[in-house]
């Protein structure tokens, strides 16, 4: 046996077994520990943390968006309502293919080109678990196809909606306006957290400029969904709060009737309360209907709008911008007596043209009557329409004068309406005809705008304002679509206040009277220029025609208009107010292309005057005045809310 060989130490050994059993002991000890602790953190101490965790992997937030308000007529008329209606919504996120899913669809609704580039627009828009409409509108079958089949396409869903629509079509869009889609534009501009769920917004007039106050505020469902994201249960819920009902100063009958009466031609009418401001009528013609925006037109469509010459898209009432022609003189003849250039009982010569003395070109300024009129004062110079008289007027009180004057009337500038669209006309003056066509002030230039022509420009709109104020002696208001606003939930209603505007003071009384006597006589004397449009006619109508050249090359005159180019011929212009001795009505009507004033636009202003005196005065104590329409007083039809969104029962598997 060597003497290096050693000796097994069976001591040593049961000391190192145990050590090691001991360091095994502890690692096992520790691990389970560790595990103990982990395990009390996870259940215990951030417990509510993971719970929320689980808890939102089964919850979804699902946005309601609110009812849009209604809009009534002064009487309590539907203007623009909400209808049920279903589309088809899809949910991207729960999409597995969508080029196949969209594919598949085309075989059971109907789906246009227009609805697949405005859904992937929309779906570049949002995040992908948000629900993006494809389809609104759909019909019952589409909805009967889709439930059948619902199985084959995860992440689709039908949902009931409000649909917006317009019951008097064409009729009231120049006012009312339209909603269509909610664009990137304009979801920067509100808060979006309120329109989440909200796919529509008003574009156009009424819809628009109240767009918040038709929106309301939206509403949420907690609601609990499986693993393919379907919903199960509703676990709360908090109701949308509906836009505010609105009630205009309308009259749909009256604007109906304005719109008859200028159908197959181009031009505009408005028709106002003198004693408010309140905007009666505000049509454009043509016109087309505000449903086909509502979920978004064909390209097809809209190009055959917007390329169609006589621009139906086009408010003519807010927007188009016209020379007055002799529906200026009124105003003219104010400024001429206020400031002293003319007097009331002074008469003057008036034969068939004027020349600006001492005009070395000796230019012969026409009167319309190849005759003249004699020896005339400012209210036959009114009654007759008498250019002459006009000239020499304009030509004494300067264009600064006139300019600082018919200002006071509004023209020329925005009357500050309340609907989105309205366009400035235009008051010229020396500093403005550098700037705009570099280039001096003639004489000349003064005397025609004398007579409502030349640079002039004005609106629709702006004409039966300023008419309004001639019938109210100075006394302006701001026009004004909006009359009384209803909460959706209390039912209150709350009644706007006229808004005055500064009034108009004269040096004399009497001026007012000698220029209205003048447009009376206008429609009740034979030498009037609208007699014959209002011989026998029920009421007493203070009026004043105007016909205004298109062109300065060529002249026309009921001989040769047939042969003048249709966009060549003049345009013919009518403002009003009845009664004239206490006015209830102030209209201004422009017929494009019309001709004379008196043929064109004076039979479309007296069917409208007929209509509004006869369906809304009554007489008392010997005069004519309004029923009472109090909107306090209306009978508004109501909508029950709609405050959740509604699946449609599935017919198939799901």
């Amino acid at each position: 046996m060597s003497r290096r060989q050693s000796l097994r130490d069976p001591r040593q050994e049961r000391r190192q077994f145990a050590w090691r059993a001991v360091v095994m002991g502890l690692a096992v000890i520790g691990l389970y520990g560790a595990m103990t602790a982990r395990l009390i953190y996870l259940q215990v101490i951030d417990h509510e943390h993971y719970a929320t965790l689980s808890h939102d992997n089964r919850v979804h937030i699902v946005a309601i968006p609110p009812p849009r308000g209604l809009i009534y007529d002064r009487h309590g008329v539907l203007l623009a309502e909400n209808v049920p209606s279903y589309s088809l919504d899809v949910t991207p996120e729960q999409v597995p293919n969508m080029d196949r899913t969209l594919d598949a669809l085309k075989s059971v609704v109907a789906l246009t080109p227009d609805d697949i580039r405005r859904f992937r627009q929309a779906m570049r828009q949002k995040w992908p678990f948000q629900t993006v409409p494809l389809r609104f509108d759909l019909s019952q079958e589409e909805v009967a196809r889709f439930a059948v089949q619902r199985y084959r396409f995860p992440g689709v869903d039908i949902k009931a909606r409000l649909r917006r629509y317009y019951p008097f079509g064409g009729a009231m869009v120049d006012a009312v306006g339209y909603v269509s889609r909610l664009d990137v534009g304009e979801l920067q501009q509100v808060d979006a957290a309120n329109y989440e769920g909200t796919s529509h917004y008003g574009k156009t007039g009424i819809e628009a400029h109240y767009q918040a106050r038709l929106h309301g505020r939206v509403g949420y469902d907690q609601v609990e969904v499986n693993a393919k994201g379907r919903q199960i249960r509703v676990l709360s819920h908090q109701p949308p709060i509906p836009g505010d009902d609105l009630i205009l100063s309308l009259d749909a009958g009256l604007q109906s009737v304005a719109e008859q009466a200028l159908a197959g031609r181009e031009g505009a009418a408005v028709a106002i309360d003198p004693r408010n401001g309140d905007v009666l009528a505000l049509v454009s013609a043509p016109s087309y209907d505000p449903n086909w925006f509502v979920d978004g037109i064909s390209r097809k469509r809209y190009e055959s709008l917007r390329n169609n010459p006589w621009r139906p898209l086009f408010n003519r009432a807010l927007a188009g911008q016209y020379p007055p022609g002799s529906t200026i003189k009124p105003f003219m003849a104010l400024a001429g007596l206020n400031d002293g250039v003319v007097t009331v009982d002074e008469r003057i010569y008036c034969g068939p043209y004027w020349q600006i003395p001492g005009d070395p070109a000796q230019r012969k300024y026409r009167d319309w009557n190849r005759y003249g009129h004699g020896m005339t004062d400012v209210s036959k110079a009114i009654t007759q329409s008498v250019d002459v008289y006009f000239y020499r007027l304009a030509f004494g009180l300067g264009i600064d004068r006139m300019h600082d004057f018919l200002s006071r009337f509004g023209l020329g500038r925005e009357t500050g309406i309340d609907t989105s669209g309205e366009m400035g006309g235009l008051l010229p003056t020396p500093a403005w005809k550098r700037r705009a066509k570099n280039t001096v002030w003639y004489p000349g230039n003064t005397v025609v705008a004398g007579i409502g022509q030349g640079f002039v420009l004005t609106t629709p709109l702006q004409l039966a304002d300023a008419t309004a104020a001639l019938a109210m002696h100075g006394e302006r208001f701001r026009p004004r679509l909006l009359r009384a606003v209803r909460d959706p939930v209390t039912r209150d209603i709350q009644t706007r206040l006229p808004e005055a505007e500064s009034p108009i003071r004269l040096k004399d009384a009497a001026y007012w009277r000698a220029v209205l006597t003048g447009m009376r006589n206008v429609t009740q004397r034979p030498d009037g220029t609208a007699y014959r449009q209002f011989r026998g006619f029920e009421y007493v109508v203070a009026g004043k025609t105007g016909t205004a050249q298109v062109t300065s090359h060529i002249h026309s005159d009921n001989a040769r208009e047939g042969a003048i180019p249709y966009r060549l011929r003049d345009n013919g212009l009518f403002i009003a107010f009845a009664p004239a001795d206490h006015p209830l009505i102030a209209v201004a009507v422009v017929v494009e292309h019309g001709g004379g004033g008196d043929v064109s636009a004076a039979p479309v202003a007296r069917r409208m005057i007929e209509y509004y005196l006869q369906h809304n005065t009554e007489t008392r104590g010997g005069q004519l005045v309004l029923k009472s329409d109090l909107p306090s007083q209306l009978d508004l039809q109501h909508t029950e809310p709609v405050d959740r969104v509604t699946s449609v029962p599935s017919g198939g598997a799901s």
